[in-house]
């Protein structure tokens, strides 16, 4: 089975998450975290600043990585790579995307997610609330 590395940001504004939903393909309708595959030679970091701009016209700076996902899809398998990111410098400009939306942790468990990312919800949720000093 093929595996495809990828990056994802999870983009972080005043304790909300950013999301994005599909606008193409056969994922078409479903939530992501925006990002894409990782460039032959390309650095982690390097890849996701570039698929923000691409994806997103925005520049972001990318913290610490907040997980990796490996995920067997029916015909590839994904190698998904999650950092916490937060935008330095744009307005998240949907290019590739039908609709976006700035969601509290505990809101993001509710959209229709690709199944990868599903597996993202729960470390987001557990980070944030270390990061609030709930647990």
């Amino acid at each position: 089975m093929r595996v495809i590395e990828v990056v994802a940001a999870v983009i972080v504004r005043d304790g909300k998450i950013f999301a994005t939903r599909r606008g193409y393909g056969e994922f078409k309708g479903m939530w992501e975290f925006p990002g894409g595959k990782i460039e032959p030679g390309e650095d982690r970091r390097h890849a996701l600043k570039r698929e923000i701009m691409e994806e997103l016209d925005t520049e972001v700076s990318v913290g610490d990585e907040l997980c990796i996902v490996e995920y067997d899809y029916p015909d590839f398998h994904i190698r998904l790579h999650c950092f916490w990111c937060t935008v330095t410098d744009g307005s998240l400009v949907l290019k590739e995307h039908e609709a976006s939306g700035w969601f509290p942790p505990s809101g993001l468990g509710a959209l229709g997610w690709l199944p990868a990312d599903r597996e993202v919800l729960d470390r987001i949720v557990e980070s944030t609330e270390k990061i609030n000093g709930k647990s």
